[in-house]
């Protein structure tokens, strides 16, 4: 007797993987980056935390309404899809049927068994049938604004205040270095966790958001550098 088991697969975490990784990531990249820009304009310690803070607000309600508008925006067009594929189904189902079974056909499916198995799922569900297999929408990759926009949000504002409490900690003579450095460890803890959450290798995703938050933080200090001197 063959046993039933559950199986979880990793790309059911990707809607709102994206999301999270994508949100604290930006959370520290950004408000290091603009922490390190006024610190390097030899702004006071007090500034230096209150533009971090603002960072913090801006940057995510910027991530939730951004997020949130162009998932919708992806929501839209499979639910013009849906509409546009259950019209096509009321009008004339036995084009929609062969439809499928040409799917069927072109990944392999014989002849006969690719007409009886377009013929039974168009029984139980045709609509469901067609938006899984001809229009590639399912419940693991549907679009959820408000799941992505919340996420987003939240994220960002976990990973932007991971620098501000390095702002707090560190001494004013090593504010610069110890927020860079305290950054780059919370990107390369991310990188990792994140690779570990979507069942990638640990080393490359790693060095790739460290290697990018290093080049930004670095671009932004210098910039304020050379307009505190400036200034």
């Amino acid at each position: 007797m063959s046993r039933l088991h559950t199986e979880s697969h990793l790309v059911e975490r990707i809607g709102w993987l994206r999301a999270a990784v994508l949100g604290a990531n930006d959370g520290i990249i950004s408000t290091a980056s603009l922490i390190l820009g006024v610190a390097s304009a030899a702004a006071s310690q007090t500034d230096i935390l209150l533009t971090g803070v603002a960072g913090l607000v801006a940057g995510a309600m910027s991530m939730a309404a951004g997020e949130y508008v162009s998932v919708s925006s992806q929501a839209d067009t499979e639910h013009a899809d849906l509409a546009r594929e259950k019209r096509e189904l009321a009008d004339d189902p036995a084009f929609e049927r062969e439809e499928l079974t040409q799917l069927y056909l072109a990944r392999g499916v014989e002849v006969g068994l690719a007409r009886e198995v377009a013929k039974q799922l168009m029984a139980k569900d045709a609509l469901a049938a067609h938006a899984r297999d001809e229009l590639g929408i399912s419940s693991i990759s549907t679009a959820r604004p408000v799941q992505a926009a919340l996420a987003s949000a939240a994220t960002f504002s976990v990973g932007a205040a991971a620098p501000l409490v390095l702002v707090l900690v560190s001494p004013s003579g090593v504010l610069i270095p110890g927020v860079a450095v305290g950054s780059l460890f919370f990107l390369a803890i991310l990188g990792a966790v994140g690779a570990r959450a979507g069942g990638a290798g640990l080393l490359k995703p790693t060095v790739r958001v460290t290697f990018w938050g290093a080049f930004a933080m670095g671009l932004t200090a210098g910039i304020g550098a050379v307009f505190g001197k400036v200034v």
